[in-house]
């Protein structure tokens, strides 16, 4: 009744035909990944004391909320990890969800800047980005261990083909929602076409940018359980180890502790991404 038209014989073949053409190239760009960002970092994060990075917690989230109450609730939260024996894998959960956010970023900003400037690159990218946000991870995680083996580096690349869609849509958005009449009162000036990128149509954006920044950590979160299935180590491989044995306790100390940590970035970043607003000194001060 049907015809065959199965291409999964050509997929498999065509991509066995690539490891084994360029195995070795993709085995030495993982190892050169995992040498130069990925371990570094998380050495890096490592090394602080965990007092100075709950300062360092508390000083953005001051800075960025103004609201002692959230601070010291975010502070004693990211303590009770620690409490609980997860400590060292809530940093590496962390490193591995900062340089994918970062490498994102380098990405998608630049990927939306762009586009929003082309009619053309928009109408290409649109259907790619759908495919990346609506295809299972499971499914593009074949071919990328097959490519990078099992570790942190395919974990990367995973989390960075999830996360990064919604950065360039809302950059895109953003930008394209610059109002044109500061604009042209801009190009009335004589300014550049970098100035104008710089200095007006990005500052007006930051808050869209800065939405997309939020929505691409999150979701970046979202992939610790699937990254530990293929050799990511973190609070995602407590929640599968939890599952595996049916270590409830285990699974869900890992699991709010993924959820404190999702709330704690959430916060601070959508502090941020709101235009600061003007503080009002009391006329009794002023007097």
């Amino acid at each position: 009744m049907f015809p065959d038209w199965s291409v999964a014989a050509f997929v498999n073949q065509q991509l066995m035909d690539v490891v084994k053409n360029y195995g070795g190239f993709f085995r030495q760009a993982s190892s050169f990944m995992l040498t130069t960002l990925l371990l570094p970092v998380e050495r890096l994060l490592q090394a602080v004391p965990p007092w100075a990075f709950l300062l360092l917690v508390a000083a953005l989230s001051w800075h960025a909320t103004r609201k002692p109450i959230a601070t010291v609730l975010y502070v004693v939260c990211l303590y009770l990890i620690g409490a609980v024996g997860l400590w060292d894998k809530l940093i590496q959960t962390f490193a591995l969800v900062l340089v994918s956010t970062l490498v994102s970023i380098i990405l998608g900003v630049p990927i939306g800047i762009i586009a929003a400037r082309s009619r053309w690159l928009r109408r290409v990218l649109t259907p790619v980005l759908d495919v990346m946000q609506t295809l299972p991870s499971f499914v593009y995680l074949i071919p990328v261990l097959m490519l990078f083996g099992l570790g942190k580096v395919p974990a990367l690349f995973a989390t960075i083909i999830y996360a990064v869609p919604p950065l360039i849509r809302l950059t895109i958005l953003g930008l394209r929602q610059v109002d044109r009449d500061v604009m042209e009162a801009a190009q009335a000036f004589g300014v550049t076409r970098w100035q104008m990128l710089i200095r007006v149509t990005l500052p007006l954006a930051r808050p869209s940018i800065m939405a997309g920044i939020n929505q691409t950590t999150m979701m970046a979160l979202a992939m610790v359980v699937v990254a530990s299935m293929i050799g990511a180590r973190g609070l995602g491989e407590d929640v599968l180890a939890g599952i595996q044995t049916l270590d409830v306790g285990r699974g869900l100390q890992a699991g709010v502790a993924i959820v404190i940590l999702a709330i704690v970035i959430d916060r601070i970043t959508q502090a941020y991404g709101q235009p600061r607003r003007r503080r009002r000194v009391p006329l009794q001060e002023k007097l």
